[in-house]
């Protein structure tokens, strides 16, 4: 009988070890429903993957640099940043078509820079991510603030905000592109030499070296990924606003961070998965709108969201035993 009870007791921690995220957003979903009866309408699902898309979007670059057990603090900057840039170039009076392939390009040209500065202090010079994403961030952040005297940039073409605004057959467009982003991350991440190293790095990276994987050019390159998904969402945003706001992405970091942790990546890197992040981005975006549903008040939100990180946590040392 007591083997028999500790081998239930076993199973039972298995279970929430593997899906115990998945089981709590279900969870939450289903407790929603039964509070609000505007919660589970197909508006509102497409109002949560909408008001979600961005910060799950930044989350998939966060999730290659944290499996390297690294960190990017600087994301929420480059947001704003890249949505100042490139609203600006909208405004040069090119043809829209020629605008918005300058647009796209400059905002990942921004993102693939960032990402390469901060990899190269991290790899080269040997200096924390956490101190070399921090000062990025505050350098990019004062950029976007000089760079617009402070003033948000605004006139831009109508049809640019069709762009984070826009439908695809009923979908919202940043909801399409966060699926494609998920899908095509979760097969290099699972199917790719790259991915592989990028799990072997975070899990010991002194035998990954000795095994022959390059690992300041793996590192090097999660850093840019994650600079350039960065740069993608602040067009997104900026065309969702149809602006460009030099305050955008505050606080966007630590959301991110909150997506990629809550799904179960590890902080101490090799282990995690862009399914993981996905289920966390929407269980902290479900969290926020049934509770705004409910006219819940923004401050019990954030106590909530910090309770929910917590539980993340646990239920990792949990699935780590």
């Amino acid at each position: 009988m007591a083997e028999s009870v500790t081998r239930s007791s076993k199973t039972f921690k298995a279970l929430v070890g593997e899906f115990g995220i998945a089981i709590v957003l279900a969870a939450e979903i289903g407790l929603f429903a039964l509070l609000s009866p505007y919660f589970f309408t197909a508006e509102n699902i497409l109002n949560i993957s909408l008001q979600t898309s961005i910060i799950a979007i930044i989350a998939v670059g966060m999730t290659f640099v944290i499996l390297t057990a690294g960190i990017d603090l600087s994301v929420g900057a480059i947001v704003a940043f890249t949505g100042v840039i490139v609203t600006t170039v909208l405004k040069m009076n090119a043809p829209y078509p020629v605008a918005l392939l300058c647009v796209v390009l400059s905002g990942l040209a921004i993102g693939a820079f960032s990402g390469a500065l901060a990899g190269t202090f991290v790899t080269k010079l040997k200096i924390t991510p956490f101190i070399v994403t921090l000062a990025l961030m505050t350098i990019w952040r004062g950029a976007a603030y000089m760079f617009t005297d402070g003033r948000p940039v605004w006139g831009l073409p109508d049809a640019f905000s069709l762009l984070g605004s826009g439908r695809l057959f009923g979908v919202p467009v940043p909801t399409i592109c966060m699926v494609i982003v998920y899908v095509a991350a979760y097969v290099v991440l699972d199917r790719t030499r790259f991915g592989r190293h990028v799990y072997a790095v975070g899990g010991n990276p002194e035998a990954a070296r000795l095994s022959g994987v390059p690992t300041d050019r793996v590192v090097l390159k999660v850093y840019m990924l994650c600079g350039m998904l960065a740069s993608f969402s602040g067009i997104l945003l900026a065309s969702r606003m149809n602006s460009g706001q030099p305050n955008a992405g505050q606080m966007y970091e630590l959301d991110v961070i909150a997506a990629v942790v809550v799904g179960g990546t590890s902080l101490f890197g090799g282990r995690g998965s862009v399914v993981g992040t996905f289920i966390g981005a929407m269980l902290i975006g479900v969290l926020r709108n049934g509770l705004n549903l409910m006219n819940v008040s923004s401050y019990v939100q954030m106590i909530l969201l910090g309770v929910v990180i917590l539980s993340a946590v646990l239920l990792d040392r949990l699935r780590g035993r």
